[in-house]
């Protein structure tokens, strides 16, 4: 078991280049990625910047603003904001504080994955096939999902007839 200490008193000081205000702990750093600790002061920043890597900028505590390109949004503790490689993107703080949990993922970008992670769950009925495939009453005949598609649900068949046609 490894356990890395992060937080008060593990803290550097200086904080990562093109900051001010703001202390820092790199918890995990390998050709994968890095994973750091962010403690923004009163009046923190970190100036805009782009890095070649896909980066999640997680609040933790508190709270302060964020831009991404030319949007800019109030954060606080229990959002996580995507920074896009390539594009420039900051954070800082006014009247309060903030903690952050900063992970920098490398390599290449699996954005044409997540439309499997953005889609609805497979309902598992008896029998192990999901609802609407195969299984679960339906004839042997009935078409079961293509890979990566998943089956229909109830509330789908609930909508084709309300809209008569399919989803």
């Amino acid at each position: 078991m490894e356990i890395r200490r992060f937080g008060v008193g593990n803290r550097r000081p200086d904080g990562p280049p093109g900051t001010t205000g703001v202390a820092g702990q790199v918890i995990h750093a390998d050709a994968r990625g890095n994973v750091a600790e962010l403690a923004f002061a009163r009046r923190a920043s970190i100036e805009p910047h782009s890095n070649p890597n896909t980066t999640w900028f997680v609040v933790i505590e508190g709270g302060g603003l964020v831009q991404v390109g030319d949007e800019r949004a109030r954060v606080a503790a229990g959002e996580a904001i995507l920074w896009p490689a390539d594009v420039p993107h900051a954070a800082w703080t006014e009247l309060s504080e903030m903690r952050a949990i900063v992970v920098e993922l490398t390599g290449a970008d699996d954005a044409h994955l997540r439309g499997i992670l953005d889609g609805r769950p497979l309902e598992i009925a008896a029998g192990g096939l999901g609802v609407g495939a195969a299984g679960a009453g339906a004839p042997e005949d009935a078409a079961l999902p293509a890979d990566g598609e998943l089956a229909a649900t109830p509330a789908d068949a609930a909508q084709t007839a309300a809209e008569g046609e399919p989803v």
